[in-house]
Order: structure tokens, then C-alpha cells, then sequence
């Protein structure tokens, strides 16, 4: 199945706390977008591996996704290597998208950063006639894709451009909800972490109205580029 566009993250969660609300812009305009997870983020202080895959196939279904794959890298301790890369390389070469969307390039989280640069080098090697792989089997052929963006996550980035995400985000809100052990719940019993507090979420708003504050929209996801972007008509800015 061919998509459209291919999001990458290093941990259930982190593409809908970042890009969501995009996803599903994306996906109403007709739009075949995947999520491939690197991690069962298993070294998360709240849940379990079986219970973000859960959370995450609910999440899925929210955001109307075409594909949702968990490659199984090992949280925290998966590296930025050949091995890996290959791993990477496979996904986008069994989904041939046009558009990739990784991690930011840098991050309070240290596999951010990390899924940031694999993914942003699986992109280009997957275009090499001479890397060989098999995916069931089956040989695989060169793809690389066109774009390759980076979302903003935690920690203040300049984006490059920001996506109007208005219309979307009672969508962004539910799919990230949809990770019910790692967001805001009164109730829970869990430990306390990072992102669990009320104030993270709030966070999560803020930074959404800041980004559309800046192109004069009510909520936005910003995003940073690998190369310049080129337009063919002034009137497509905004």
C-alpha cells in the first residue's frame, strides 16, 4: 500500500502530541498517511508495552490512519546505526511515501533527537540502488522520499512554516486522550511524570495557539525543514 505521507516517532504518542492535527488535515483532503512507532515506549514511568499499543491502535482509528506499524526498537537504548537504519529503510521502501514526518531535531527527550537523525538518514539510503532488503521475503525496491519535515515537540523551535490546524484539533485533542496511562487523569493511581499533569496538556494548547497565532489562525503545528522550500506562485503564501 502506497502512502501519501509516512510519520515517524520515536514513541507512541509522540506524532499526535506534535503533528496530529496536520495528520488529519491531511487525511481529509483524501490523503493516505501511516505512522510507523519506533518504540513500545516501555521506559515510560506510566502504562505498559501492551497497553500504548492499545492505546495507540485507538488512536489510529481516531485519526482515520491508513497504516500503524511498531518496529520494536528498545526505548532509550536504541541507537542511531546501520542496523536500525535498515530496519527504517524497509518501512518506507513497503510504504513508498511522498512526504516523510520525523522527530524534532532536537528535544528534551535524548530519542527525539536520536529518532530525529535515523529516520532522516533511512530516508536517504533507501533511495540507494546498491542497500538491499527483503520484507517478507520479498526484495524490496529504491524509494526515497521527496520531503522530509520535522515536527516541533517539547522544547521551542523556529519552525520553517506552520500548518493551520483550526478545524482539527477536537481530533488532535481525542487522539492524544486516546493514551489514556500517559496524559491528565484525576483519577489515576498511577505515578506522577512529565506529561501527566494538568499543566502539560495546557502546554500542549499554548504552544498550538502560538504557532497559529503566527500565521493569524487559531491553532497551528509548526515544523522545520532539511532543505529550502521553492513555490511557483507568491499567492500560495500565507
Amino acid at each position: 500500500m502506497k502512502l501519501d505521507i509516512l510519520v515517524f516517532a520515536a514513541h507512541p504518542d509522540d506524532a499526535e502530541l506534535a503533528c496530529s492535527g496536520t495528520i488529519a488535515s491531511q487525511i481529509a483532503k483524501g490523503k493516505k498517511v501511516g505512522i510507523v512507532d519506533f518504540t513500545k515506549g516501555e521506559m515510560g514511568t506510566r502504562g505498559t508495552p501492551e497497553v500504548r499499543l492499545a492505546e495507540a491502535s485507538d488512536a489510529a482509528e481516531i485519526l482515520k490512519l491508513s497504516s500503524r506499524d511498531n518496529l520494536g526498537f528498545e526505548d532509550i537504548y536504541f541507537l542511531d546505526d546501520h542496523t536500525h537504519q535498515l530496519e527504517i529503510v524497509k518501512m518506507i521502501r513497503k510504504y513508498q511515501p511522498e512526504i516523510v514526518l520525523a522527530n524534532a531535531i532536537t528535544d528534551r527527550h535524548p530519542d527525539h533527537g536520536k529518532g530525529s537523525s535515523v529516520a532522516s538518514k533511512a530516508c536517504f539510503m533507501s533511495g540507494l540502488m546498491k542497500i538491499e532488503t527483503t520484507l517478507d521475503g520479498v526484495s524490496q525496491t529504491p524509494w526515497r522520499p521527496k520531503y522530509v519535515y520535522h515536527y516541533i515537540q517539547n522544547n521551542y523551535i523556529q519552525p520553517d512554516f506552520v500548518v493551520d490546524i483550526s478545524d482539527f484539533w477536537d481530533i488532535k485533542v481525542a487522539s492524544i486522550k486516546a493514551f489514556k496511562s500517559q496524559f491528565y487523569d484525576p483519577e489515576s493511581k498511577e505515578p506522577q511524570s512529565f506529561i501527566s499533569s494538568e499543566n502539560f496538556f495546557q502546554f500542549i494548547e499554548a504552544r498550538a495557539r502560538e504557532f497559529g497565532h503566527s500565521i493569524n489562525a487559531k491553532f497551528g503545528e509548526g515544523f522545520t525543514k532539511e532543505r529550502m522550500l521553492g513555490i511557483e506562485d507568491l499567492f500560495d503564501l500565507k
